[in-house]
């Protein structure tokens, strides 16, 4: 049999060069084999033929058999369209077209058998069709059609004349060319322990079912080789650097850690954060490079469980270095982690691309001898000039705005890689987590510190926003300060620029009496900086800002976060931007503004509402909005699974981890050639 993969699908019958171009371009797809693995998105039961008076108002996608008793035309311009008086004999229905009248009329003749197929609706007391496909009864064999597939297209593709029916007819081509099985691409072994279909049944299968059951038994086959060709490719990552890199072997927590314990620690640990730390000290004394990503949500005291660890390294004789992906944040970690070490021999300096001359010249050399303990950056760490005597552990925060090459240029920092903790306030669903971080050790803060007022979270519409100026207008009398947000949910969108520059007009004409301050990403990092002082030292009353406020900003007299056109934003974003507030002692409320006034922005909003539970959230926000927006923005090519969803397939998920867990521990050999999914870790993205 001929090679899928190499076989071009302009050479496919029906096909050709053009309909090939726009096959390419649309699709991606270029070869049968491409073609074979693009997935239908729906089923309709074409077994069944209705009777037109079994007909009712609630009924999907149906068909039925008999003629067209007559045609006649109605309305005028835009409005003509074409009616065709269909019946069974049991009653009549109107197929309805807008366009193509007077081809439709020459092709489809009255008094002639045919099978109709479309969506049914009540109008006017009549039964209607709206664009209808129409089968001549004596060319459809309905008996061996089963479930007939549905396929995305776009526009493009509908103007070349390839819609569904299109490209169903072609799959229907390749299908048919399938005489010999495919080369298998799971073990005889794992096949017959996961009761899986063979691979060019389950290909069959997944494009043309005789009926339900097979269409189900397909699709397990084919989402458990795609996830489990995921999870070989990161547990085979994470053994292999297990294997290759030994990690230091910190023996002792002596007299740093032991002095800060006892003298600085600001108040008692939670029992997650004792529980995290020892599992931290037993990796860091394994003898095995740590590589734990430590979750917690907002204000679960992660940034003292991680300069804790650091201190560690330092009574073993390592140096420290933790990076953030903003100055902002980088800036926060330095005056926090400073004020926790008062009156203690620990070094910290801060490391920015602000940080120039004579300053920056002084830190290097600092690294370099050792006289610094602890460096706090943004991507600067990772320059070629930034260089260490012994870096022991590195902390990564908000790890998932750094990709995996840069996160990877601080081993180089050493001779053997440091321990590694990366941490993220975005609490990830296990299974999330399972794809994205499975290289990665998990710990979980899970716990708030005692005394923490949960933050009255409340949803109004744009309508009631006088009262709300009332409620601001008390709190900021009160002494407390306010956020306010806007959407700026690329850079690049100017509309959105704009409206937070109205906004911020706005603010002032409603607030003359406060100080009303102004940050966003299109500013100067030293512009930035100075406004954010100003609300931080309680100059300004007011924030106006857009999502970069959402980590690394602390002002526990901030109390009130309004979010304008809050339907704009993730739930795990909206969470986030909620915990800016809530984190001293006074009252805090967090009001989400729906610009939409949509019932389905309402109930995304109650959510949060209800809840201050990030991992609920986070789940909930994982089944709305699938993978690859999790974070707030898409990134191309991630986690855009064929067919799997790790949502909705957990448990496959589950035993495809399995059954690669026990290849990898009995170190069976699985050819490259079997992959199919590739992970490429240098630019984060998993590539079907």
């Amino acid at each position: 049999m001929f090679d899928l993969a190499t076989r071009d699908i302009k050479y496919l019958s029906g096909v050709g060069p053009q309909r090939a171009s726009v096959l390419n371009k649309e699709l991606g797809i270029y070869s049968l084999h491409d073609l074979l693995y693009y997935f239908p998105y729906k089923y309709v039961d074409r077994s069944r033929i209705y009777y037109i008076q079994e007909i009712d108002g609630t009924m999907p996608y149906i068909q039925l058999k008999g003629e067209i008793l007559s045609f006649e035309t109605a309305g005028e311009g835009r409005q003509r369209r074409l009616i065709a008086h269909f019946s069974d004999g049991t009653g009549v229905v109107d197929l309805v077209w807008f366009q193509g009248i007077k081809y439709l009329v020459g092709k489809y003749k009255v008094h002639q058998e045919y099978i109709v197929f479309g969506k049914p609706t009540f109008f006017n007391g009549r039964i209607n069709m709206a664009h209808p496909d129409i089968d001549s009864a004596s060319d459809l064999k309905l008996s061996s059609m089963g479930l007939q597939p549905y396929y995305n297209t776009t526009e493009k593709m509908k103007r070349s004349s390839l819609n569904s029916h299109a490209i169903e007819k072609m799959m229907n081509t390749v299908v048919q060319q399938l005489r010999e099985p495919l080369p298998e691409t799971l073990s005889p072994a794992i096949l017959a322990e996961h009761h899986l279909m063979p691979l060019t049944e389950a290909l069959v299968n997944i494009h043309f079912p005789a009926n339900p059951d097979l269409l189900r038994k397909a699709q397990y086959r084919l989402k458990f080789e795609e996830l489990f060709y995921v999870q070989l490719n990161i547990l085979r990552y994470a053994k292999d650097r297990q294997r290759k890199y030994r990690g230091y072997i910190f023996e002792r927590v002596g007299e740093v850690f032991n002095t800060f314990y006892s003298r600085n620690l600001p108040f008692e640990l939670t029992n997650a954060q004792k529980r995290v730390l020892k599992e931290i000290r037993k990796d860091v004394g394994s003898g095995k490079q740590m590589n734990r990503l430590l979750q917690g949500d907002v204000g679960s005291g992660k940034t003292l469980v991680a300069l804790m660890s650091m201190l560690m390294a330092l009574d073993n004789g390592f140096q420290a270095c933790m990076m953030a992906p903003t100055e902002i944040l980088a800036n926060q970690h330095y005056e926090t982690i400073r004020e926790l070490l008062y009156g203690m021999e620990v070094r910290v300096e801060l490391l920015t691309g602000s940080v120039k001359g004579k300053r920056r010249e002084a830190i290097l050399v600092g690294l370099l001898t050792g006289d610094i303990h602890i460096l706090i950056g943004t991507h600067a760490v990772i320059e070629d000039t930034v260089n260490f005597a012994s870096l022991g552990l590195v902390v990564i925060d908000e790890q998932h705005r750094f990709g995996v090459a840069q996160r990877a240029r601080l081993w180089t920092k050493n001779v053997q890689p440091p321990h590694v903790l990366v941490m993220t306030a975005t609490p990830i669903p296990r299974t999330l987590a399972m794809t994205l971080y499975g290289d990665l050790d998990v710990s979980v803060i899970d716990e708030l510190p005692p005394g923490r007022k949960p933050i009255v979270t409340l949803h109004q519409f744009d309508s009631r926003r006088i009262s709300l100026y009332q409620s601001m207008h008390k709190q900021i009398a009160e002494g407390r300060q306010v956020y306010i947000v806007y959407p700026l949910i690329k850079e690049s969108e100017k509309i959105d620029l704009k409206n937070l520059e109205e906004g911020y007009l706005h603010v002032c004409e409603e607030f003359p009496e406060c100080r009303v301050c102004k940050v966003h990403g299109k500013m100067k990092p030293a512009e930035k900086d100075a406004q954010m002082q100003l609300f931080v030292s309680g100059e300004a009353q007011i924030m106006v800002a857009t999502t970069v406020i959402e980590v690394g900003v602390n002002v526990p007299n901030a109390s009130v976060m309004v979010i304008e056109n809050a339907e704009r934003f993730g739930l795990s974003q909206l969470h986030q931007l909620r915990g800016r507030v809530g984190r001293g002692e006074h009252q805090s409320y967090c009001i989400f503004i729906n610009g939409s006034g949509k019932k389905e922005a309402l109930e995304r909003l109650n959510i949060l509402c209800k809840s201050n539970d990030g991992f609920l959230i986070a789940n909930e926000d994982l089944k709305l909005r699938g993978p690859g927006d999790f974070f707030g923005v898409r990134q191309s090519g991630d986690f855009e699974f064929r067919l799997g969803d790790i949502m909705n397939d957990a448990n496959i998920l589950k035993q495809a981890s399995e059954a690669v867990e026990l290849i990898l521990n009995e170190e069976v050999e699985i050819s490259d050639k079997q992959c199919k999914i590739i992970i490429e870790y240098e630019n984060d993205s998993i590539n079907i």
